[in-house]
């Protein structure tokens, strides 16, 4: 992995997960322009996802393929199920829910990193 995106991805998501959380103390419902801060988040992991692929196909082995493969795909599906769940309830703890789901994006990055690196436990 791109050291240097990953912590990119880490950071933005850590932005808009406290974005998130101030929105929600101030008892706020996800706007617009929260939503296109998790669409960001998520173009971002779409490029990491492109990059693993281009990696593995480059001859790269992370420590464990099944678990670095389900960082890499699993990462991808929290902010949409966070989206959901959140629209779907539309409440003020939706908010916090979107930063609940963008505060697991720097968890499961870092530990795609670990793994990629070969730590595969």
């Amino acid at each position: 992995m791109i050291t240097g995106f990953a912590v990119t991805v880490a950071i933005c998501a850590a932005l808009v997960a406290a974005w998130s959380f101030v929105q929600s103390a101030r008892k706020k419902l996800p706007d617009n322009a929260l939503l296109a801060g998790l669409a960001v988040v998520e173009l971002l992991l779409v490029a990491q996802l492109v990059i693993g692929v281009v990696l593995l196909i480059g001859g790269g082995r992370p420590g464990s393929m099944a678990t670095y493969l389900a960082y890499l795909i699993g990462s991808l599906v929290v902010l949409p199920l966070g989206t959901f769940w959140a629209l779907a309830e539309r409440t003020r703890s939706s908010t916090a829910i979107l930063g609940i789901a963008c505060l697991a994006i720097p968890v499961m990055v870092l530990r795609l990193h670990e793994v990629w690196a070969g730590a595969s436990a």
